[in-house]
This record gives C-alpha cells, sequence and structure tokens, in this order.
C-alpha cells in the first residue's frame, strides 16, 4: 500500500510556553507532514519575541514518536538512483545547494532527488532548532525509536517517563542507519563508544540507562512528565532569548569543531552580546549595585537565588528575557 501521510503537530499556547503535541496517526510516526510542520512552527517561534519555549510530547498515550514513518523512506528509497559512496556524497551536497536557493527546490522535489531534498530540509530544521533562542524541550511521554530518538536528541532538554518504555536508534536492524542525525548527535550527548555500541547493537535504552548514559535529562512517572517539562522551559525561557541564541550556537556549532576554531565561534557570539543593548544595560546596572552595596551581587546569596529565578541579576537594566 502506498506510504499516506497523516501527521500534524497540535498546538496549545500557555504564555511564553507552547506545549506541541505530535500526532503521528495510529502508528505515532513521523512522517514529512510532520516535518513541514515542524519548520513552519520554527518560522513562527523565531518571529515572536513573547514565545520563550516549546515542550514536545506525543499524542499516543505510550509513545513519543514511534520512529520515522518506514513507507516515507522506503518509497523514497525506491524512487531515487543507486550510487556508492562517492555519488551519494555528490547528491547530498547538490541538496544542500538546491534547498538553499529554494528556487530550483520546487522543479528538484519532482525528481528522484526529492529524498535527498526531504533530508536536507529535515537536519536544516533540527539545526534551526539549535541556533535558536527558543528553548525546546522533548517531554517523552512514552518510547522513541529512529527519528523519534532523533528529534528528542534536536531538542535541548529531555525528560523521560519512568516505566516499561525505551529510547534508541534500532535502523541497522532495517539495513540502515541513523538519518535524522542520530549517529551525530547521540555520540555528542553519550561519546564516540557508547553512541556507537547502541547503534550497531540496535537496543535501546530503558529510562534508567538513557539517564545514566547522559541521553535524557531527567526520569519522571509518566503522569508529571509534561509538567516537568513544562517547569524546565518556564525556567530556562527566562533566559534573554539573544544569549540562549547565542550560547546554543556556541555550544552546538563550536563544540564539535577544533578548540581553536570552537573558540573563534565563542569570540564571535560573546562580541555580539557584549555589546547588544540588552547586556550592556545589565553590566551596568550590575556595576552600580556593586558601588551601592559594596558587594558583588552574584556574590550574595539571595541575589543570585533572585537571578536564578528570575533570568537576569536583579537591577534597573530591561525586563526579563527581552
Amino acid at each position: 500500500m502506498p506510504y499516506k501521510d497523516t501527521g500534524r503537530l497540535e498546538i496549545e499556547n500557555r504564555g511564553a510556553v507552547l506545549i506541541v503535541r505530535v500526532d503521528g496517526g495510529p502508528h505515532q510516526v513521523f512522517g514529512l507532514d510532520i516535518a513541514n510542520q515542524l519548520d513552519k512552527l520554527l518560522d513562527r517561534v523565531d518571529r515572536d519575541p513573547g514565545i520563550r519555549a516549546v515542550v514536545f510530547t506525543g499524542a499516543h498515550p505510550e509513545r513519543f514518536v514511534s520512529h520515522a514513518a518506514v513507507g516515507w523512506l522506503q518509497e523514497e528509497g525506491a524512487a531515487s538512483p543507486r550510487v556508492g559512496r562517492r555519488g551519494a556524497a555528490a547528491v547530498v551536497r547538490v541538496a544542500k545547494y538546491v534547498d538553499r536557493s529554494r528556487v530550483l527546490g520546487a522543479v528538484m522535489r519532482r525528481t528522484p532527488m526529492r529524498g535527498a531534498l526531504q533530508l536536507e530540509r529535515l537536519h536544516t530544521t533540527f539545526l534551526r532548532m539549535n541556533g535558536s533562542g527558543v528553548l525546546f524541550v522533548a517531554a517523552l511521554n512514552g518510547s522513541a525509536l529512529g527519528l523519534g530518538a532523533e528529534f528528542a536528541w534536536a531538542c535541548d532538554l529531555r525528560v523521560m517517563a519512568d516505566g516499561d518504555f525505551f529510547i534508541g536508534q534500532p535502523e541497522i536492524l532495517l539495513g540502515i542507519i541513523p538519518g535524522g542525525g542520530g549517529t551525530q548527535r547521540l555520540t555528542r550527548l553519550i561519546g564516540t563508544h557508547r553512541s556507537l555500541a547502541a547503534i550497531l547493537e540496535g537496543k535501546p535504552f530503558t529510562p534508567a540507562e538513557a539517564l545514566a548514559n547522559g541521553a535524557v535529562d531527567k526520569v519522571v512517572p509518566q503522569n508529571a512528565v509534561v509538567a516537568h517539562a513544562v517547569e524546565l522551559a518556564e525556567r530556562f525561557g527566562k533566559r534573554p532569548k539573544g544569549s540562549v541564541a547565542a550560547a546554543k550556537r556556541a555550544v552546538y556549532f563550536g563544540g564539535s569543531k577544533s578548540l581553536q576554531d570552537g573558540l573563534h565561534v565563542e569570540r564571535a557570539e560573546f562580541f555580539i552580546r557584549v555589546t547588544s543593548k540588552e547586556g550592556q544595560e545589565l553590566m551596568l546596572d550590575y556595576r552600580k549595585s556593586t558601588d551601592t552595596t559594596g558587594e558583588l551581587p552574584l556574590y550574595r546569596p539571595d541575589t543570585y537565588e533572585q537571578a536564578l529565578t528570575s533570568g537576569t541579576v536583579p537591577g534597573r537594566g530591561p525586563a526579563n528575557g527581552r
């Protein structure tokens, strides 16, 4: 039976936080419709200064996202020409530049190259999440395999339900490998050897294993997953949005480079923020508070606690997270 997409994102507004329920149909799979809607969601949250965080969770009672729609992958693979390693490298390289142009894209999407273009667009969407000033939290209300796990790895924080659930990369058992970023993001989360062993075996982590390995940040009872994820989103989302974006870019994009190149990324992001209106106002307030009280504000426990709660060091500067 030909693959037919039925996925959608259900968006609930909670002020500065959006709760997005991923509805992947009866089997809770991630297909092209969800990928396209996710791209549009990023357009919205990046444009709106009032949106500080997004919490993703599954519409299925026991699954975050099962995995990619296998029909989608198989049909696109069948429609694409068989190539060797060099040919594949050339195809994905061309897809990157075609996708950036947006002009040839519509034509190319009607050719056998459309699978490479779809994969390029999905990677670009996840990278946009990594460079955004919006915080993304995966509220794993159940299991996640393959692209479901890769979607969670692309988020900034992960809260997983305790119980008979699992998360991992089983693609090798289907004769393929992770294609949504799993070989790269899981490796950066848990280390090269543990990532390789998990991908080669195809066996997922239990919630306890995922927590111990650093693949998720917190494991809580299933009925508390979304609440804990929203709590994290609200707390981290109070930080200045521009600084959140700069820190994420420095860590995600600089952290995988050589030390020299990573420091270059950090310097550039630091320079942007230290010259920004917001950064200047907050630092001037810090200096004035030091002169007034005779002590550095971050060495006053009460002031530090207030800063952690509000997102900025208390003072006469801009409102939290402008």
